[in-house]
């Protein structure tokens, strides 16, 4: 039993995945090459010969190519496809770790828990067995699906997961280009930062050195990652919790030397203070704020004196250790409960409820400024209004110290009117081209009153598709930058966890459409792509806008997100499981009009398409690469977007009322086939397709393949239904 009590939530029965004949088998073909068989054998308590007859007979590849990375850099992507299938000790015994681990990765590594459903299904253990002759029959049926539809299934892939690590690793020749921008900080998140605890495994470097080469020669002078400020200093309340700390710092010292060499300060994302288990406050009872009973968690209370001792404490303490530190920024406002503020609770704090919140939310950022500057008064201290009331955000930068900047994301609040429904900006945007009222006039309050601002933007990619390393919609993009100059923004945040691939849309920063064109593809063939980056802008600007689409919707997992006979009753999660939830995946759109959304964008995408297959006829021969490069990104997000259409109106007809409108669904489930294949084929010699840092692979080429098994049952079991 694990030592730790890990989250349950409301515990309901788990998934059923029917195309497969075993669950023994589900758990095989989901983790088949992530993990060796050994350790498979030992989560399903058999023998090595055991699960490589059982993964053979399914026509899965034999000897596996196992990924060395996977356990490091992938662990999320194991956690979700085994998370209706393995109870928890299971789960442990695959992943190799601690109930402790696990713990502080549900925590704190970007949301986790809450990515998952903020639940646990009831996963009963699951052990290998011998098949019934029922079962034999089923599995030589997969066995001969495979075969038809990925005949190529023993010769080994273009690239493996996470190959695309090896080109950041060393710096190559350096790359001197004119700015088109000019502001004093261009920040960014790493491509492929694991980001719950990269400093405690120097393994981990999200910042190698090619890495940093290839952003300062964007004009990149600033790079974040996470920071949880007590696994940073000896906190003495509760020391366990600091356990590492001179680990992290010394590997944190090491990366500011080495980013300074290419003229990069490296920040820290601080969102504090973090919550605590509710034992914690048995013995500091006064320092209880709000409280989380269902994830057994409280609120420091920041308007406890110890509490606001101990951010500035801590953060005097880290930059004393790092004296190379550039900076922070702080957000108050986050799905991850912090202040008492940072939910929608406050009311429940007998202290905070008495406060306005912009006093509250001052003071954190307050005490982490003094802390930071008594310690490097140059350092730069950097306040996020991400969430902030519009009723009191310009009263909480009136409360603010002298010496913080203002970073406001370009388009919050941005109104947008798509397919006649209105709405507004939430989180981010490139289908909605900023900047809006509030962040400009958030700007021009805090530039009256001395302090320095900063635009937040996403140029590459945002949750609309993060599954690609950029959109190539850079009119889009080219517009957005346009649109900041004149606005005194003084730096730019170029991304969150999304969005940190060096290169596409970002070079943008340095160059101008028409010359990265020229450069890339030649005189002939640049007039050309140059018109499809229009048609995918254009296209792009028909995609049904709302934050909650972006959480909830299938767009980032496209074609892997599995089609189901009947509703599962499960409700999508943030970036983590869209079941077949359309009522919240489309969120203020009527049924029709998302449907109809997804399909003229996917239909307008593919114009693009068309336009880059002419433009493959006239490119220069020695930049072909670039251009083969520019369409499996195209074709990658089309699959993601035609997938997410062909979904939602799967999810329609199936729960129609009406017999009628059933006649459609083979036809889906054939196109949805042919998406995964295409997908399939690209993942198979693009390694980078699939891949977001904070998310690891949406997919894996079993997820895929396995998408097809499940078309093809659903096929069979409609059919015998006399449905189609």
């Amino acid at each position: 039993m694990p030592k730790v009590e890990l989250p349950v939530g409301t515990q309901p029965e788990p998934l059923e995945f029917p195309h497969f004949p075993t669950l023994h088998q589900a758990i095989i073909w989901r983790n088949w090459e992530l993990v060796s068989v050994n350790r498979l054998a030992q989560v399903l308590k058999t023998s090595e010969k055991n699960v490589m007859k059982s993964a053979q007979d399914m026509g899965l590849r034999i000897p596996p190519a196992v990924g060395k990375h996977w356990l490091q850099r992938g662990y999320i992507t194991i956690i979700r496809n085994n998370w209706h299938l393995l109870p928890y000790d299971q789960l442990l015994t695959l992943l190799g770790w601690k109930a402790e681990k696990l713990a502080y990765t549900l925590k704190e590594d970007d949301f986790l828990w809450h990515k998952l459903g903020s639940l646990k299904p009831h996963s009963k253990p699951v052990y290998y067995r011998s098949l019934t002759s029922e079962e034999i029959q089923r599995t030589s049926k997969i066995k001969k699906i495979i075969e038809e539809h990925f005949p190529d299934i023993g010769e080994k892939d273009g690239e493996q997961p996470f190959d695309f690590l090896a080109s950041f690793q060393k710096p190559v020749k350096h790359i001197h280009r004119r700015s088109v921008v000019r502001q004093d900080l261009r920040l960014i998140y790493s491509y492929f930062g694991v980001y719950g605890d990269p400093l405690l495994d120097q393994d981990l470097d999200p910042y190698p050195d090619g890495l940093l080469q290839r952003y300062s020669d964007l004009g990149v002078n600033g790079v974040w990652l996470q920071a949880i400020l007590y696994t940073l200093f000896p906190w003495d309340v509760a020391p366990e919790l600091s356990v590492g700390y001179e680990k992290r710092l010394k590997n944190l010292c090491k990366l500011t030397e080495r980013a300074a060499n290419f003229g990069i300060g490296i920040y820290l994302y601080l969102n504090e203070p973090r919550p605590m288990p509710l034992k914690f406050f048995e013995k500091y009872p006064e320092w209880k704020g709000v409280e989380y009973k269902k994830d057994g968690i409280a609120n420091l209370c920041t308007s406890q004196k110890p509490v606001l001792d101990f951010l500035r404490k801590g953060t005097a303490k880290l930059f004393q250790k790092v004296p190379k530190l550039a900076g922070v920024f702080t957000i108050t406002m986050s799905e991850n409960p912090t202040n008492c503020y940072s939910g929608e609770k406050a009311e429940q704090c007998p202290c905070c409820s008495k406060r306005p919140a912009q006093e509250v939310i001052a003071e954190v950022n307050q005490a982490i400024e003094e802390g930071v500057h008594s310690t490097k008064p140059e350092a730069r201290v950097i306040v996020w209004t991400w969430a902030w009331d519009p009723q009191w955000a310009h009263k909480a930068v009136d409360l603010l110290p002298d010496n913080v900047e203002l970073m406001c994301v370009s388009e919050e609040a941005l109104p947008t009117n798509v397919g006649g429904i209105k709405g507004q900006v939430i989180d981010y945007s490139i289908s909605q081209v900023g900047p809006g009222e509030r962040a400009m006039s958030l700007w021009h309050h805090a530039h009256k009153r001395g302090l320095k601002t900063i635009a937040k933007v996403q140029f590459n990619n945002s949750w609309e598709c993060s599954a690609v390393p950029y959109l190539p919609t850079v009119n889009l993009v080219e517009q957005h930058i346009k649109n900041l100059s004149g606005m005194g923004v003084t730096g730019l945040m170029l991304s969150w966890t999304v969005g940190g691939y060096p290169s596409g849309n970002l070079e943008l920063l340095t160059r101008t459409s028409k010359e990265i064109a020229m450069d890339k593809f030649g005189k002939q063939a640049a007039l050309l792509v140059r018109k499809a980056w229009r048609a995918f802008s254009d296209a792009f600007k028909e995609f049904p806008f709302d934050v909650r689409v972006l959480y909830y919707a299938p767009q980032n997992y496209g074609p892997m997100n599995l089609l189901y006979t009947k509703p599962t009753g499960y409700q999508a999660t943030m970036l983590g499981f869209p079941y077949d939830d359309l009522e919240k995946w489309r969120a203020i759109y009527p049924e029709d009009i998302f449907e109809s959304q997804f399909k003229k964008m996917s239909n307008g995408w593919e114009k693009g398409l068309d336009i880059l297959r002419q433009a493959k006829e006239k490119v220069d021969k020695d930049k072909l690469d670039n251009l083969i490069e520019l369409e499996r990104v195209a074709i990658s997000a089309y699959c993601h977007f035609r997938s997410t259409y062909l979904q939602i109106r799967f999810v329609r007809l199936r729960d129609c009322k009406n017999d009628k409108g059933n006649l459609k669904l083979i036809e889906i489930i054939d196109e949805e086939i042919k998406i995964a294949k295409t997908l399939y084929d690209i993942i198979r010699v693009d390694s980078r397709i699939g891949f977001e840092a904070s998310n690891h692979y949406y997919y894996t080429v079993n997820d895929l393949r396995e998408k097809v098994l499940n078309c093809e049952y659903l096929r069979e079991f409609f059919r015998k239904n006399n449905v189609d």
